[in-house]
């Protein structure tokens, strides 16, 4: 790989990592304000803890309430696609080396890619 190879995957990556972020925190934003304007005006029943819904521990489930236009959903889509974010990171730089043919990297990557997915579809 040239030096202007590795700098130009070195600028994708970055901007990869900007988007996800940014797009990340404008919609967890985004639901926090869709969240506040439906139930901005509640009494929260502080003697009582509600953990997470059963509704948004599953991408269907996420999904069905950022069509049905739940504020904390929309909040845990954004989650995803911070979670997602360097996820996306590692793919990208796994299709990088082996488009480079660096088999040794690529392996390596490919191993740190089945971690992350293994940590987040198992249950």
């Amino acid at each position: 790989m040239t030096d202007e190879e590795g700098h130009r995957i070195e600028i994708i990556i970055g901007r990869l990592l900007q988007i996800g972020v940014g797009l990340s925190a404008v919609t967890v934003a985004f639901g926090a304000i869709v969240y506040l304007v439906q139930h901005g005006l509640e009494n929260p029943p502080y003697g009582k803890f509600r953990g997470e819904p059963s509704g948004l521990t599953s991408f269907s489930g996420v999904f069905s309430g950022v069509a049905a236009f739940h504020g904390v959903a929309i909040i845990q889509l954004g989650l995803l696609l911070l979670i997602a974010t360097p996820v996306a990171r590692v793919l990208f730089s796994l299709l990088a080396f082996l488009h480079e043919k660096d088999w040794l990297y690529g392996f390596f990557t490919l191993i740190v890619l089945s971690v992350l997915a293994y940590g987040l579809f198992s249950r």
